[in-house]
């Protein structure tokens, strides 16, 4: 196979550099970041091609030998809800031409565009530069519509549009599960030999069972309150609302219960979700408590210091924050939906939970509450499980589908 040595991820959605659970930064910002650092690790340089959202950030950064971080200007330097994306994607494109100009001819072997904003613009610059393009869906608009919650606003036609494009030009598609690769199989007609496979990893340095009882304390929660964390972006698409209204069933059931919810995160754009006046509603400001996002080596220390980490998503591609949890020895309680079944092991890492209701959730929260042995067994399954999960097993999967990519390419040329 052909040797793959530089590569170009475009990232127009958000940064790599923004802080996850802010904003609309999340999981995707974790993901575009450890692979590109794990892809330098293991030989392969990466340029990521992301779009200045403030005044006076370097037009280039590197974020570690072999992976530079560029900032081009498209659009206004503030940030953007990411609704107002698909229009930037001409001027984008153009900014990625004005650097790429200025390269030379081969300097890049293979293009890997992330969300679908930036897989619009992927595929324009592969054309242009003859790149074959690889792309990561990380959600789908169709996924969403299908699974789309009350009062939800349906994905556009223009992303559904935009999508089924990627899927029919792109040289490969990555997915993060087997249930993501069949979703574009049967929803935008993915033919099966271009879908590879490859689970994100987790940082395991940062994220592991160590020290647990000193995080605990550190936080200061006492030994017998019973800790459950939410970490994301504050959306009713991620469900803290659930969780919410399940604390106030749960605390009208069963007061002896010393619950304490931490809602970690914020939000912005048209899908933010006020959430203290759903507290102060149902009158639980003493056990429900909301902090903004933190860095990932603190957001370890609360998972550390957590019971129980909750993840009522409404969909979820994969779910990182499930992985990091469970590297952290902590059992997760996740709705049953998307990658989550993949990321937890039902019953040996955490439970999953068949719907969205705050009757579901208060009950399965009282379960986990009773069973502490259970609890117990399942943060031990939760750290070895993790274990499987490294971002260098990522990185060379990932690396093997841009070989194949290159080679495909390639060959249909030569035909």
């Amino acid at each position: 196979m052909p040797p793959v040595k530089r590569v170009a991820m475009l990232s127009l959605h958000t940064s790599p550099l923004d802080q996850p659970g802010a904003g609309d930064a999340g999981g995707m910002n974790v993901y575009v970041r450890s692979l590109a650092l794990e892809l330098a690790r293991v030989g392969i340089d990466v340029e990521i091609f992301t779009r200045a959202a403030s005044e006076g950030q370097p037009h280039s950064e590197e974020l570690a030998p072999g992976v530079i971080v560029r900032h081009l200007r498209a659009g206004p330097q503030r940030r953007v809800p990411k609704e107002q994306l698909p229009g930037l994607s001409e001027s984008f494109t153009d900014a990625i031409a004005e650097v790429t100009d200025l390269l030379a001819d081969g300097h890049f072997d293979v293009i890997h565009s992330h969300y679908w904003v930036s897989g619009s613009v992927g595929l324009t610059v592969g054309a242009s530069l003859n790149l074959p393009l690889v792309h990561s869906m990380h959600t789908m608009a169709r996924v969403k519509n299908i699974r789309l919650h009350a009062g939800g606003t349906p994905e556009p036609d223009v992303r559904v549009a935009g999508e089924q494009a990627i899927v029919d030009g792109a040289s490969r598609l990555i997915a993060n599960t087997s249930t993501e690769a069949a979703e574009l199989e049967s929803l935008y007609g993915a033919a099966p030999d271009r879908v590879d496979i490859v689970a994100p990893g987790v940082d395991l340095d940062t994220f592991n069972p160590e020290s647990r009882p000193e995080s605990r304390a550190s936080l200061n929660f006492a030994s017998d309150t019973f800790h459950v964390v939410f970490a994301g972006r504050i959306q009713k698409l991620k469900g803290p609302q659930v969780l919410v209204a399940a604390a106030a069933d749960l605390a009208s059931r069963r007061p002896d219960i010393p619950l304490q919810l931490s809602i970690l995160g914020s939000g912005s754009g048209a899908e933010a979700l006020r959430l203290q006046p759903l507290i102060d509603d149902v009158g639980l400001q003493d056990r429900v408590r909301l902090y903004p996002p933190v860095q990932a080596n603190q957001l370890a220390h609360w998972f550390r210091a957590a019971d129980l980490v909750a993840m009522p998503s409404f969909t979820e591609s994969f779910g990182l924050v499930a992985l990091e949890a469970q590297a952290c020895g902590t059992p997760v309680l996740a709705a049953n939906v998307g990658g989550l079944p993949q990321a937890i092991s039902d019953g040996r890492t955490g439970t999953l939970v068949n719907g969205h209701t705050p009757e579901q959730w208060s009950a399965a929260l009282e379960t986990m509450y009773d069973d502490a042995a259970t609890r117990t067994s399942l943060g031990r399954g939760a750290a070895i499980h993790a274990l499987a999960f490294g971002w260098q097993r990522t990185a060379l999967l990932t690396a093997q589908s841009y070989r194949t990519a290159v080679e495909r390419f390639q060959e249909a040329a030569a035909r």
